[in-house]
């Protein structure tokens, strides 16, 4: 449960009556904008309120009236979803600033410079965004917002979304640990055993992150992997 001194008012106003509850910004942002969040650290009081700096309560017949529940669960969701959450301006920077960092570090990793074959830095793209004048939203997930900023930064930064496929070959006594590494980088297309028990496998992952899935492979197997990024 987040403290009173962190707690900000998420509000919302339906049918002639305001109703509001004391949350996390940031869980409440994140549940916002379609995340799973612990409703047990969700809110600074179990509490629905006509006015919560006054601390008056609202009553059991206006929830029902609106709400059609009296479910406190229900309830605090909706009034965040639909509703505001009045956030500080240093609540509102930091977390702006993590929203940028968390579309950048996507972009990192799933796009490439078309000029070289290779991926931008986290650090290139933040400076892309910030020349571009990116309007990030709070209010959407970081994945939501990854083409709309891809398509701002390129008037700054070469840059293209690529997805790659690579044909992956791991001796037997190395498949166990390999495969998770598998599920990290890609989404495995294909997989199979040969006579001579490697396992077999065709993966399509981002083009930004082949160099650091190459040096997990070959350090787990010690060089044994064999590679090979497949044509388009």
């Amino acid at each position: 449960m987040v403290s009173l001194d962190k707690a900000v008012i998420a509000r919302l106003r339906m049918r002639g009556e305001t109703f509001e509850i004391l949350v996390d910004p940031e869980l409440a942002y994140k549940l916002k904008s379609g995340e799973k969040v612990d409703f047990n650290e969700l809110l600074a009081i179990d509490a629905v309120f006509k006015d919560a700096r006054a601390g008056e309560r609202a009553s059991t017949e206006s929830l029902l009236k609106v709400f059609n529940t009296d479910n406190l669960e229900k309830i605090a969701k909706e009034i965040i979803i639909k509703g505001d959450v009045q956030l500080t301006t240093e609540q509102r920077r930091k977390m702006l600033a993590e929203k940028r960092k968390q579309i950048a570090t996507i972009i990192a990793r799933r796009a490439i410079n078309p000029q070289t074959n290779t991926p931008h830095p986290v650090t290139r793209i933040l400076k892309a965004m910030e020349e571009a004048k990116v309007d990030v939203k709070l209010s959407k997930t970081a994945e939501e917002q990854v083409e709309y900023v891809v398509t701002k930064i390129r008037t700054i930064l070469p840059i293209r979304l690529e997805v790659v496929k690579l044909a992956v070959k791991i001796p037997a006594q190395y498949s166990g640990k390999a495969y998770s590494i598998l599920k990290e980088f890609g989404e495995i297309k294909r997989e199979e055993w040969d006579s001579q028990g490697n396992f077999l496998a065709l993966l399509e992952m981002p083009a930004g992150v082949q160099e650091e899935f190459y040096g997990k492979l070959n350090s787990l197997t010690r060089g044994e992997v064999q590679i090979k990024k497949l044509e388009k």
